[in-house]
Parts: structure tokens; sequence; C-alpha cells
């Protein structure tokens, strides 16, 4: 955590799963939905654009974020712009990049985890420290469920 900057989470986590399935269950819609957002229109290609949701897509509450692929490399690496404007374009003053990078561990896989760019989203300081503490904690829960459904997909009949 840099809890200095507020500009980058980093976490390292190890999943007893290949690279292969580890880049299907962060990159595949059908794959995102059971750990991460409630709904997600994804393609795991450079450029494309969609969506994830979070909630009752009907409830006046619901979430539902735009994000621009920028990376996809399996099994590798993949990342995507996320948090900004509906309609607009994602850049790096708009916008904040997640990059989960995919290394062979033993039987199975090291994943770095990264979402940057809060300082370059010229937030006010009391905002930035709001936002980056949300994004942190929101991962904080996420990530151990990446985790625990890559290693139920390989245990699967």
């Amino acid at each position: 955590m840099d809890g200095m900057g507020y500009d980058s989470i980093e976490r390292e986590l190890h999943i007893e799963a290949t690279p292969e399935v580890v880049y299907q269950v962060i990159s595949k819609p059908e794959h995102l939905r059971e750990w991460w957002p409630d709904e997600a229109e994804i393609e795991a290609v450079p450029g494309a654009r969609g969506v994830v949701s979070f909630g009752d897509p009907n409830a006046p509450d619901a979430k539902v974020v735009p994000l621009t692929v920028m990376e996809a490399d399996p099994p590798r690496r993949f990342s995507f712009r996320w948090a900004y404007d509906q309609g607009e374009i994602a850049e790096s003053v708009d916008s904040l990049l997640v990059t989960f990078e995919l290394v062979p561990s033993g039987t199975g896989t090291l994943l770095r985890f990264t979402e940057t760019g809060f300082r370059d989203r010229d937030w006010q300081e009391e905002v930035l420290v709001a936002q980056y503490g949300q994004h942190a904690a929101g991962w904080d829960h996420f990530l151990p469920r990446l985790v625990a459904y890559a290693v139920r997909t390989v245990s699967k009949p």
C-alpha cells in the first residue's frame, strides 16, 4: 500500500492454478461474474470497450462502470482502464489502470495486481484519499474471491 502517495495499490497472490486458467478467470465475463462484478460485458481484446455492473441493474443505486481493455496477452498480462465517465474515452488523466501480471510459480501462478492513476485524476486531497481507500478495500475483498474461484475452477470434475 502506498500510504503516503495514494497512487498505486499493489498486491501479490499465489494461486494454485495455471496462468492459462487464471487468465480466463480475470478476462472472461462468465468468470469475472463469479468473483468481482454482478455483471460484466467485456471482450479480452486491446481497445475493446465494456462495462462492469455492481448491484441490481434495475435498482437506482446500481453502479455501471465503463472500462477499456488496454492489454490482452494471454496467459501473461491483462490490463484495463476503468472508473471514467460513461461516454468518455479512457485516458490516463480520467481513469484508473488495473493490471494483472501472471507469472508461473511451481504448479500455480503468482498474480501481481496493480491499480494506478489515482493522483492523475486531479482529485481534491479528501476525494483522493477516499477513492484510494474504497478501491484498496474493494480489491482486498475481491482478490481473495478470485483466488478461491480459480482454485475451484481447477478442481471441477
